[in-house]
Order: structure tokens, then sequence, then C-alpha cells
């Protein structure tokens, strides 16, 4: 199933800078290796925002919500995920 997938990302006042870069260089490296299984088939950044939109590839809405509760930045994000079906007039079969 595809899923859209918005995240922002709402890091707490005074959160150690030190410990927050550590955890977007995990986030990117968890991202990074989802994105290798094509779990994680689109990612964008959305300009002038800490957030991204994305399009995920898994088996179910339970596989999607133990994806995501993974990332670690996820204590720290605003998340709204849209199922998606394929529109009739698409050309691209995925």
């Amino acid at each position: 199933m595809l899923y859209h997938v918005r995240m922002d990302v709402r890091p707490p006042q005074g959160v150690d800078p030190a410990a927050f870069d550590r955890l977007k260089a995990e986030e990117k490296a968890r991202a990074q290796d989802l994105q290798r299984q094509g779990k994680w088939v689109h990612l964008w950044r959305i300009a002038g925002q800490y957030a991204n939109v994305s399009v995920f590839d898994v088996a179910d809405h339970d596989e999607l919500h133990a994806i995501l509760s993974t990332l670690p930045l996820f204590p720290f994000m605003e998340i709204s995920v849209v199922p998606l079906a394929r529109h009739p007039s698409a050309l691209d079969t995925r």
C-alpha cells in the first residue's frame, strides 16, 4: 500500500544542540536504510519549513506505524498520513 506522509519536526525549546545533531544523523541513516529497502520511496523537503512530504510503500497501516515510530525524531514530529489509491488516469504502474 502507498501512503502520503507529512512529517513536521518540532524540537522542544532548550534541546541540547549536540544531542539533537546526533538524533538527526540517526534519522538520516534510518531514512536512507528504509529507502534502500524500497519502503520509503519518495522523500521531499518542504521549502522554508522543518518538514517533509514522503511516500511509503508498505504492507499495511500497522507496518507504516511501526516504521514511523522507530524514527529517531518521532517524539518531536507532528505526522499526518493519507492512504493512496491508484488513479485511473495515471501512467505510472507503481
